[in-house]
């Protein structure tokens, strides 16, 4: 019998690890700070096609935040946030919805279209997909979702092009009961979708490495009362503080893993993906290692 080297072990023990993951769907959330970089969203698609050549389906969610500051500042409306949401205005609501709806969106469709992946855009407004009610009257056109319908969500995911599905990108924008447009924090909107979907395995995609001890150290792994721990020991705030949040909720209702990982990290979601190891750091209700983690400085911000 002819002996398989170390190497040749290595390669079908990573296809053994990839395997597992054929015929589920992962959600992806990509934060507005990746999108400023045309390489970066490039790179990013490369890697979402690989994922779909293995079996796996994908949502994609995105944010905005910068693209939507510099339409703003080109009109000349200030903004501000609370708590790590935006204030929202009817006039900047409408600045929010072409930018989120139209560029940002239309860029990443094309850019998976052009890398050979049939992508399909979309807002939580198509379809009432996001039906929202008003979050706090103090942040005006801020929604907090109430129901997420994922029907057309799953026709997009169901339509085949070589026995392959389509990758549905939505727009973090959702609908009212009076027709009426809302703001939605990304973070909050992937987690729903999520939920919705029955999807186990979350990435958030930010421009840190992932959440760091007290230390500055990365942490590998965090369960969920470990976050509740960062949150209570003031070392979250503003939108780390809402990321936190919407992992939490996310792991106590059905989502199994949660990734949070440097967008701009070479491949960092392949290897996030498909090696056991990681490089980011994953969040579970239950962590399956002991480790010790530091609270008692507070680590870098993760922007949405």
């Amino acid at each position: 019998m002819k002996k398989i080297d170390a190497n040749t072990k290595d390669v079908l023990a990573t296809l053994s690890y990839v395997r597992q993951f054929a015929g589920s769907t992962v959600l992806i959330k990509l934060g507005g700070a990746a999108l400023q970089d045309s390489n970066l969203v490039e790179s990013i698609c490369d890697d979402l096609t690989l994922i779909r050549s293995v079996g796996v389906s994908v949502v994609l969610v995105h944010g905005g935040g910068p693209s939507i500051n510099q339409e703003l500042t080109s009109k000349g409306i200030a903004w501000e946030f609370i708590d790590g949401q935006r204030v929202t205005t009817p006039e900047m609501m409408d600045v929010i919805e072409m930018v989120l709806c139209g560029s940002v969106n239309r860029r990443i469709v094309r850019t998976l279209n052009h890398a050979g992946v049939r992508a399909v855009g979309m807002s939580g407004t198509d379809a009432s997909t996001l039906y929202c009610k008003k979050s706090n009257p103090k942040l005006g056109q801020v929604g907090v979702i109430d129901k997420v319908n994922t029907s057309f969500i799953n026709s997009i995911l169901n339509t085949q092009t070589d026995g392959v599905g389509s990758i549905p990108v939505i727009a973090p924008v959702g609908i009212g009961k009076n027709g009426e447009a809302y703001n939605i924090n990304a973070d909050w909107a992937a987690s729903r979708i999520a939920q919705a979907l029955g999807i186990k395995k979350v990435f958030f995609l930010t421009d840190q490495e992932g959440i760091l001890d007290g230390n500055q150290q990365l942490i590998s792994e965090l369960d969920a009362g470990e976050l509740e721990n960062l949150i209570d020991t003031g070392i979250v705030k503003g939108g780390m503080l809402a990321k936190v949040q919407t992992v939490i909720h996310a792991l106590r209702h059905g989502v199994n893993d949660v990734h949070i990982l440097n967008a701009r990290r070479p491949h960092g979601l392949i290897e996030e993906l498909f090696t056991a190891a990681g490089v980011g750091t994953v969040c579970r209700l239950r962590s399956r290692s002991s480790h010790s983690v530091h609270l008692t400085k507070a680590g870098e911000p993760l922007h949405a």
